[in-house]
C-alpha cells in the first residue's frame, strides 16, 4: 500500500480596525470603516469597507481581496499544471468578476464568481492542450482546486 504525505502550510494576518473617531462603534455612523492588514515581511495593505458599507473607494475591500485571491490562486495552480504537463504559457491575464447578494435580515454572499482569463502559449500546438488541461483543471479530475470559469487560449504573435 502506498501512502501519500499530507504537507500543511501555515499563514498568519493581523488585522487592526484604524477606524475609531473617538467613541467607538457607538452607533452605526459614528466608526468609520479603515483598517490595516499586516503579514510579517511584506507590506501593509490600507484597507476599508466597500463604498456601499460606508467604507472608502480607494482602500481595497475584503470582497475585492477575496476575488483576487480566487483569481490569483486559479492562475497560480493553472501555471503549474501547465508547466508540469510542458505547456509553455507566456502571458496570463483574468478580468474576474464577482456578484455579493445581500440578505433582507442582514450580511451577504457571494453567489458567483467568475474568472476569465486569458491564456497566450508560445506556440500553436499547444493551444488545444493548453485547453485540455483548461478542462482538466475546472473539472475537478487534477488535484488542484475545482474553479469553473469560460477561458481563451491564444498563440503569441511574433
Amino acid at each position: 500500500m502506498t501512502t501519500t504525505a499530507v504537507t500543511g502550510h501555515s499563514y498568519a494576518a493581523r488585522i487592526t480596525w484604524t477606524g475609531n473617531r473617538g467613541s467607538g462603534t457607538e452607533s452605526y455612523f459614528a466608526y468609520d470603516r479603515e483598517y490595516v492588514v499586516e503579514i510579517e515581511g511584506k507590506p501593509t495593505i490600507a484597507g476599508s469597507a466597500n463604498p456601499a458599507f460606508r467604507g472608502r473607494p480607494e482602500r481595497h475591500d475584503p470582497e475585492d481581496l477575496f476575488v483576487a485571491a480566487v483569481a490569483s490562486c486559479h492562475m497560480l495552480s493553472y501555471l503549474s499544471l501547465c508547466a508540469r504537463e510542458g505547456v509553455r504559457v507566456t502571458a496570463y491575464q483574468d478580468n474576474a468578476r464577482a456578484t455579493l447578494m445581500l440578505e433582507a435580515g442582514g450580511g451577504g454572499r457571494f453567489s458567483a464568481i467568475v474568472l476569465r482569463p486569458v491564456v497566450t502559449v508560445a506556440d500553436a500546438q499547444s493551444v488545444r492542450r493548453a485547453q485540455a488541461l483548461t478542462r482538466l483543471h475546472t473539472s475537478g479530475a487534477s488535484s488542484l482546486p475545482r474553479v469553473a470559469f469560460p477561458s481563451g487560449s491564444r498563440r503569441r504573435s511574433g
